[in-house]
């Protein structure tokens, strides 16, 4: 799906999009979007930032809120780096600036689209300190409960659970989760971490390696 106020810009991305054999559905603001995102099933959403009745940053907390667990790559013209942090903290898997390279944006969305397709492997769970994860289903189990995890924390669970005992750098985190090849200047892993623990109470077993990253210690 692309969410942009500028007919021309839907238009062009649309049009790129569908070359590459993908189909495409757009809106015009975020409104549009939402009530589009709850009525049909959409594995990437390209959404601007400023639009208007429902700008983007409200429509990654709307999603946010009823637990739409949809990736999407925020597009702004917004120089500001505030905003962009708020885009990453509020749930978006990537920023792209205006006016961006086609060739760059397209890129982007074959590695974000790639990164929802679980590929099939003969581990369809994978299982260590009490969790066990569900590949396939993308649910979480803890000690013998079930965990609502969105999108995020259990790519960064899974993450962590892959590689148990090794510590995690931050920089390798932003990249591998959260698509980055660049620091934003944020504690956005951190916060992530933080709502993990709470879920995987009483005994989460994620350990902070200070000025580092995270290790998961978990058997």
């Amino acid at each position: 799906m692309v969410v942009d106020d500028e007919e021309r810009i839907r238009t062009l991305i649309t049009r790129s999009l569908a070359s590459e054999g993908h189909r495409v559905v757009s809106a015009n603001d975020g409104i549009s979007a939402l009530d589009r995102l709850a009525a049909e099933d959409v594995d990437l959403v390209l959404l601007d930032l400023a639009m208007p009745r429902c700008n983007g940053l409200s429509v990654l907390s709307s999603l946010r809120e009823r637990q739409d667990e949809t990736p999407v790559i925020v597009l702004t013209g917004v120089t500001d780096i505030a905003a962009r942090v708020q885009a990453l903290e509020r749930g978006a898997v990537d920023v792209v600036a205006k006016p961006f390279s086609l060739v760059e944006l397209l890129a982007r969305t074959r590695r974000h689209l790639s990164a929802t397709r679980i590929p099939r492997t003969d581990q369809r769970f994978l299982t260590a300190g009490g969790i066990r994860l569900d590949m396939d289903r993308r649910r979480a189990n803890v000690a013998g409960r079930d965990v609502s995890l969105t999108e995020r924390e259990f790519s960064l669970l899974a993450h962590l659970m892959r590689r148990r005992g090794d510590v995690c750098r931050r920089e390798e985190l932003l990249h591998d989760v959260w698509g980055l090849d660049f620091d934003p200047g944020t504690n956005v892993v951190d916060v992530c971490v933080r709502r993990l623990r709470n879920k995987l109470k009483p005994d989460p077993p994620i350990e902070t390696i200070r000025r580092v990253g995270y290790c998961f210690h978990g058997e």
